[in-house]
């Protein structure tokens, strides 16, 4: 599959507000605090979950952030274990949602959970990590895995938490 538009950066930070405002149960279904996880991977999702692997970074620690809100703005609290990655180089694997046309991306995010909706972002931001690669990587609806030099994000425009740069594909999740 192919994307042949662009999601602007602008779209995604919307997509990512909409879903950081709705209540938890109406995100997953259950009743899960809202930012607390790194996403809902629906069950009759034809994609296994990623399973923790040794050397890549954990998605339930991404998620282990929590937020407060300080006049409009949500602000991300990260714990000591997270704050130590920053400006590491950290392998991640996930799901990619492509964020350029074309099947070759150098520009997208990866997910803890595969989307089920062409329309929707599968996580909030403590479950999405900003990809930005050396080299192209050919967009899959399978797991990926990049290494590259992790930044926690307090303030990004955006509203992400997480971003690897300068990014090398290093095979396959799972």
């Amino acid at each position: 599959m192919t994307l042949r538009t662009p999601l602007p950066m602008a779209a995604l930070a919307a997509l990512i507000a909409c879903a950081a405002a709705l209540p938890a149960g109406a995100q997953t279904g259950a009743s899960m605090p809202m930012g607390q996880g790194p996403g809902y991977h629906d069950p009759r999702s034809p994609f296994k979950p990623l399973q923790e692997q040794e050397g890549v970074l954990s998605w339930k620690l991404l998620s282990s952030v929590s937020t407060r809100m300080e006049k409009n703005a949500v602000i991300p609290q990260f714990p000591n274990a997270v704050q130590k990655l920053d400006r590491q180089t950290v392998r991640v694997q996930g799901f990619m949602l492509p964020l350029e046309p074309g099947d070759k991306q150098r520009h997208f995010l990866l997910s803890a959970v595969p989307t089920s909706c062409s329309f929707c972002v599968p996580a909030g931001p403590e479950g999405l990590v900003e990809v930005r690669s050396r080299n192209p990587v050919r967009y899959t609806l399978e797991p990926v895995q990049v290494e590259g030099q992790f930044s926690v994000l307090s303030s990004d425009p955006y509203g992400m938490f997480y971003r690897v740069t300068d990014a090398r594909e290093t095979g396959a999740g799972r």
